[in-house]
Parts: structure tokens; C-alpha cells; sequence
């Protein structure tokens, strides 16, 4: 597949989302070399990666072809940026969830017209697609849903509804009893919305069915997590990345599917002892600020120094599917509250106190045997870059190697990266 992977174009339907078409035209063929020295160029993968291959063969073209369509048929197409925002309730409606965050040095520039400098890469990236009309997943979505996790966020809408009609979700800062009823208040609201832009109410049989399907979902994605923590791992660090993050706009239904298959293939391998890498590999976990498609320079560095990443704890990673959703609500009202109390579980660097998320980082990297910690911060994500003091005074108290990354999405810091990050390995194997 290494020799005919390509990232396909369709001027036809990209003009019909009134993009750029001549200047997004230059993207596909930059992706295929990207793509096909990150993953392509790694021996021994599994071969139920081809589905997720093919995914980002076609994610500029058969992958936006049926959103279109579903969005022809009456379907709302919902936009996202975060894991706090509710999708069972978007598919109990019918409609399709896309995570939008950006994640491609390319949109920057065009953000940076508009927004300041000195923020956020990703809230610059993904505001960037917009206005520049090179995104196609921005270019099909009905509206969006934001938050307000962090400043530059909850700013960034305000201008960004100039743009797509853009609805904001109040994410408290607590998780306090009385943050919990203010959460519970905004799942409903959010339900409302959607509502209103179907035309009909969401049942209580659709929302169950929907809450199904997502916990299938993140059940499929804890078992494929589970199986890379073996000793050698059957997986690599930026295969398991690249799963992650098409989780954020592939159909549930069929990624659960294809993320099943793959476990029985990755269970087989551990069994006649096929893995990615040979036993004593140093192993790694990565936790922090979340890798937006198609934002794999990290694991990509990590890998290429001679490690193995076996655990992320962010947004793109546990965070988003280690909890499910509990099924014992009988009735709208109690489903919903149960549906805010799995969403209340993310340890997100907004909250204050957090000390769960530090325990949680502690927990994964017992459970995934990894034995160091890189916990990675994008530039002006001010939350997680405190968090990290604490982060590595859990560690130094645990005896765990620890080393804080702060970098954007730029490729001029892949040198420095790089000699960090062999120094780190090197002092992990001594």
C-alpha cells in the first residue's frame, strides 16, 4: 500500500463547499509525503491499518462526500473542538459530529490576519481553515459548537460566528455539586439547539441508542489501548495516534467495527509474538495539550529516536473515551444527568483543583509500563503549562523520568526536539 497511498483530490465537490479550490489544491500531495514518511515508511504494521489508511487516502474526498450527503438529506452536520461537547445527543438526532481542531502549520498565517500572534496554535489553525476556506470539514458543517475551556476559545467564537453560525457551550471551572447543575442546564440547552435545527424533539429510544453506540465506541477504543500496553507492543505510538485522532470524524458504527478487528489481529500478533518493536525497547507515554490532524511531529521524533509510545493522556487520547456513559437512566431527565456526569469525568486543565487529572497521569503510566513521562504543551496553553509543575513534582516524588515539551507547529524546532528527546531516552536506558 506504501507505493499507491495517495491523499485523492475533488475540485468538483470542494467547489460546491466554496472553498479555495485553487489554493487548497497544493494540500493533497503535501499530505501524501508527510503521510507517507510518518507512517508508510514503518516496517511491520498491522494490516488492519489499511482501513484507517484509506480513511486519510479519502479524507478530502469520500469521508466529505457523505457528510454533503447527509447534510443534503436534512442530516445537521455539527462541528466541534472539544470532548466536552455531547455527542450522543448530535447522533441521537441523526446528525454527524466533525472534530474541527486544527492542527497544520498552513492555516496559521491567515489566522494571525485576524487573531493575535500569541496564542494558541490549534484555536489559530482551526480559525484559520475557516476564514481562508481551506478546510472542506469546515466548509460542510451546518454550525459549530465551542466552549469555553480557555480564553482564547471562548473569544475566538465571538469572531468566528461571522463566519459559520457558531453556539457556545459554558464549561464551569469547578466540579462542584452546583457546577454540576450548571453543566446539566447546558447539556439540555445543547439538546434544545439541535433540536431546533432538525425540526423534531430527540426521543429517549434515540438518545439511548446513541449513548450505545458512542460507549461501544470507547469500550473498542480501551480495548485496543489495553492491547498496546503489552510488553513488546503489537502497535506503534503513531499508528495509535493516527487511529485516535480519525476517531473525530469517522462514522462511530464503522470505526468501532474496524477498531474491533483490529484488536483480534493485535491479539493474534501477541500471541506467535509479532510486534512492532523488540522486547527492551524504551517505552514512553506522552501526556498534555491534544494533536490535532495532522499534527504527528511529537510521536513522529519519539519513534524515530528508537522508543516505543505506549499511552496518551490528552483530548486525543484516554481523555476521550475511558469513561462511558452509565445506561441505568429509565427516563430523559435522568439519562441526561448521566450523560454530564461522564463528561464531568475528563480532567481537563481548565478545572480547578485538578489533582485528579495528576492522578489519573500517574494511574496510566503504571498501567501502560511505560517508563518515562513526556508531557507536551502547545505554545500559550497557559493551563497546561502550570499543570505541568505539578505534573512533574507527582513525578519526581514517584521516582518517574519526566521531561515537559512546550512547541507549536512549526517544523523549526524538530532539531532541538530531537536532541531533547534522545537525551531523554538515553538517560531512561542508563
Amino acid at each position: 500500500m506504501s507505493e499507491q497511498f495517495q491523499v485523492k483530490a475533488d475540485p468538483e465537490l470542494w467547489a460546491k463547499l466554496d472553498m479555495d479550490v485553487e489554493r487548497f489544491s497544493n494540500i493533497p500531495p503535501m499530505l501524501t509525503g508527510v503521510f507517507n514518511d510518518v507512517f508508510l515508511s514503518q516496517e511491520n504494521r498491522p494490516q488492519g491499518m489499511g482501513y484507517f489508511d484509506n480513511m486519510v487516502s479519502n479524507i478530502f474526498t469520500g469521508r466529505i462526500q457523505e457528510m454533503y450527503d447527509a447534510r443534503e438529506e436534512g442530516r445537521p452536520v455539527v462541528g466541534t473542538f472539544c470532548v466536552y461537547v455531547p455527542e450522543e445527543i448530535i447522533h441521537a438526532a441523526g446528525g454527524v459530529c466533525v472534530g474541527l481542531c486544527g492542527g497544520s502549520q498552513g492555516s496559521i498565517g491567515d489566522a494571525e490576519k485576524i487573531l493575535p500572534r500569541n496564542i494558541c496554535p490549534m484555536v489559530k489553525s482551526a480559525f484559520g481553515f475557516k476564514v481562508g476556506r481551506i478546510c472542506p470539514f469546515f466548509q460542510v458543517v451546518d454550525f459549530v459548537y465551542g466552549e469555553t475551556t480557555c480564553d482564547a476559545k471562548k473569544k475566538t467564537w465571538e469572531l468566528l460566528d461571522e463566519y459559520v453560525p457558531t453556539h457556545v457551550m459554558e464549561i464551569p471551572q469547578m466540579k462542584r455539586e452546583r457546577d454540576k447543575k450548571l453543566w446539566v442546564e447546558e447539556v439540555k440547552d445543547f439538546k434544545t439547539a439541535i433540536e431546533q435545527q432538525t425540526g423534531k424533539d430527540v426521543t429517549e429510544t434515540e438518545l439511548k441508542q446513541a449513548i450505545e453506540t458512542m460507549n461501544a465506541k470507547r469500550k473498542a477504543m480501551q480495548r485496543l489501548n489495553d492491547l498496546r500496553h503489552h510488553d513488546p507492543s503489537p502497535i506503534s505510538g503513531r499508528d495509535m495516534l493516527l487511529i485516535q485522532q480519525i476517531a473525530f470524524y469517522d462514522i462511530p458504527e464503522r470505526f468501532t467495527e474496524k477498531v474491533n478487528e483490529l484488536c483480534d489481529e493485535l491479539e493474534a500478533r501477541i500471541k506467535t509474538e509479532n510486534y512492532v518493536a523488540p522486547k527492551g525497547t524504551t517505552r514512553l507515554m506522552v501526556s498534555g495539550t491534544p494533536m490535532a490532524l495532522p499534527n504527528w511531529k511529537l510521536h513522529n521524533i519519539i519513534e524515530k529516536s528508537g522508543a516505543v509510545i505506549v499511552n496518551e493522556e490528552s483530548c486525543i487520547g484516554t481523555r476521550y473515551y475511558k469513561d462511558t456513559i452509565s445506561t441505568d437512566g429509565t427516563n430523559m431527565e435522568q439519562m441526561l444527568e448521566k450523560l454530564t456526569e461522564r463528561y464531568m469525568q475528563i480532567d481537563c486543565s481548565c478545572f480547578t483543583p485538578n489533582d485528579d487529572r495528576i492522578d489519573q497521569v500517574i494511574k496510566e503510566y503504571r498501567e501502560s509500563g511505560a517508563q518515562g513521562i513526556i508531557d507536551y504543551c502547545l505554545q500559550f496553553c497557559h493551563t497546561y503549562n502550570i499543570e505541568a509543575v505539578k505534573l512533574r513534582q507527582a513525578c519526581e516524588k514517584e521516582g518517574i523520568p519526566f521531561l515537559a515539551i512546550e512547541s507549536d507547529y512549526s517544523p523549526e524546532d524538530v532539531g532541538q526536539l530531537q536532541t531533547r528527546i534522545e537525551a531523554f531516552i538515553e538517560q531512561i536506558q542508563d
